[in-house]
């Protein structure tokens, strides 16, 4: 593997300015300067593209682009993340203003508002340290949302492909205002929209290292200006005013800052966990480490500084992440130069884009999400694990039915309910003895473990809460009265709970209770130093006494079978 030349060591509590610039090399600027043109080559199309699907005028995406990429090469971690404006950011964008104002005149305004909200939560959750909680938007939900994400893309795309409009209301609703309109279809646009969808498709599979949807747009813009297209019936995009990025704050209503606010959780969360996947990726395949929490800061600053700009809410890309890497890139140099490279275009060259067909963007952006549309995955899901498999299709017909929002709402539900139902399940394991040690394993896995009579040993296999406690409870009774001979002494091993919260300890003192009434000792096992702390200043404590602590599961053992022998015979005179 390539080791990479820079911050190669795990990243630092603090934040300091970027080290990286300190070491930088003049050997890494080629490539650097390659990962830049290609991370442009990419951006310029998508700007325009990912603006629409935003519902903002192609020059607001010029204002954020560069002022993205900026902030995130002086506050991120990750040497290949590509920050910018995204297919998911964007809709997810135009979702959220839409549920306040649906008025295109207040889009601006409000798609600004947002990505300050959305960057305030970012960093607000990245200085508390809250990276973790990523970690509970469950795999098959988010795979389930993104793809009923990009189907929803890919509708109203379509409608740019044959000239009509898709309307308004859910995935279906959509799907049939396009059909029903096939009277209405114009052809040239047609053949226009397929014709660059085709040939999008071709070079990427043939000549992949080529930026298929720059050469796309470049096209054409070619034929748009020499065919004259417009008269024939197909949308072009229109002038474009020249897009220099200048600090302006958004103009909306206190009432609207905070209807933006529900949606700008559910917006954070998802470009958050579309960022950091992309950042941790890369960094596995380098031998780095990413500081959750600093990235978290370092996205939410960079949404920050965009609304600033009237730009909307960014995220990391993984199409133009993964090109610049492939062409060379190695720090975030690339993105200081890919910003420069925004700013020029958007200072002298949006005329260009005027000529520009419609159908030709709508075609590069269902390209562009289609990797989202993961049927293999699902398949695996189908081979392998069909609860998860489920999660996924309700997250992606939540999101065709309900619409994002809605849709990302109930994947959030469904990863908590997977969460607290695998939490819930806890196998408690009866312990024996390894042979010719001090050793105690699960009985049902080493056949060779033998349980000592009169002692039954337990371990719940995983840390206890009050969402599992008292089904380990119940399962311990179960192998009380199961057990042949009956026990005398329930040794119960903590060794996977770290700390025993009140609940816990009041069902374990449950537990105690129960098993007094059989007369049946309860002792534990190897409670770690903070449940210790906890379990001494709980009542439980008392009523199980100092003899019935132990350090080890043979310590255990070995006061319980002194507890139940029976009394030495006296010696004769």
């Amino acid at each position: 593997m390539d080791h990479h030349p820079v911050r190669t060591r795990p990243a630092p509590r603090h934040w300091p300015m970027p080290d990286w610039m300190g070491r930088y090399s003049s050997k890494w600027l080629r490539g650097d300067t390659l990962g830049a043109l290609t991370a442009w080559a990419l951006i310029v199309p998508e700007c325009v593209a990912y603006a629409q699907i935003a519902g903002v005028p192609p020059q607001n995406a010029f204002y954020a682009a560069p002022v993205a990429l900026l902030a995130y090469a002086l506050l991120g971690r990750s040497n290949f993340l590509i920050v910018g404006a995204t297919s998911a950011a964007a809709v997810l964008s135009a979702t959220a203003v839409t549920s306040v104002s649906s008025d295109p005149k207040d889009a601006v305004g409000l798609s600004a508002a947002l990505a300050v909200i959305v960057g305030a939560i970012l960093l607000a959750a990245g200085l508390a340290r809250l990276g973790f909680i990523t970690n509970f938007l469950a795999e098959p939900a988010l795979v389930g949302f993104l793809f009923g994400m990009a189907l929803t893309i890919v509708v109203r795309q379509a409608a740019k492909l044959v000239g009509v409009s898709s309307g308004d209301g859910n995935f279906f609703e959509r799907v049939w205002a396009v059909l029903s309109k096939a009277s209405d279809w114009s052809l040239a646009t047609l053949a226009v929209g397929a014709a660059a969808l085709a040939l999008l498709l071709v070079l990427e599979r043939f000549v992949p290292r080529l930026p298929a949807s720059l050469a796309v747009l470049i096209l054409g813009l070619v034929l748009s200006s020499a065919l004259h297209l417009k008269d024939h019936g197909v949308a072009i995009v229109g002038k474009i005013p020249s897009a220099v990025p200048v600090p302006h704050l958004p103009g909306i209503p206190a009432a609207d800052w905070l209807a933006l606010t529900a949606g700008a959780f559910g917006v954070a969360l998802v470009v958050f966990a579309e960022a950091f996947s992309i950042a941790n990726r890369f960094a596995r395949e380098h031998g780095e480490e990413v500081d959750t929490n600093r990235e978290m800061a370092a996205v939410g600053l960079s949404n920050i500084a965009v609304g600033l700009v009237r730009g909307f809410v960014v995220s990391g890309s993984a199409s133009r992440s993964a090109a610049a890497a492939g062409a060379g890139s190695r720090t975030p140099m690339v993105s200081l130069i890919a910003a420069g490279l925004i700013l020029l275009t958007g200072a002298f060259l949006t005329p260009l884009f005027t000529d520009l067909p419609e159908a030709v963007l709508g075609a590069i952006v269902i390209v562009a999400v289609r990797g989202f549309m993961k049927t293999a995955e699902l398949r695996r899901y189908a081979a392998l694990d069909r609860p998860s498999l489920w999660v996924a299709l309700t997250a992606l017909f939540g999101v065709l039915l309900f619409d994002l929002l809605p849709g990302l709402l109930l994947a959030v539900v469904l990863s908590l309910v997977l969460f607290v139902a695998a939490a819930s399940r806890r196998n408690v394991a009866v312990l024996g003895r390894l042979p010719g040690s001090r050793l105690f394993a699960d009985a049902a896995i080493h056949h060779d473990a033998t349980t000592t009579p009169g002692v039954l040993v337990v371990r719940p296999d995983g840390s206890l809460f009050f969402g599992n406690v008292n089904r380990v409870r119940l399962a311990v009774r179960d192998l009380v009265k199961s057990a042949d001979p009956a026990p005398r002494v329930v040794v119960l091993d903590l060794t996977g709970s770290y700390q025993l919260g009140v609940p816990v300890l009041d069902t374990l003192e449950e537990l105690r209770e129960e098993l007094d009434r059989q007369d049946i000792a309860l002792h534990l096992a190897r409670v770690r130093a903070e449940a210790a702390q906890q379990l001494a200043r709980h009542a439980l404590t008392e009523h199980l006494g100092p003899d019935a602590i132990h350090d080890s599961v043979d310590a255990a053992v070995a006061a319980a079978t002194a507890a139940i022998a029976p009394p030495a015979a006296p010696h004769a005179p």
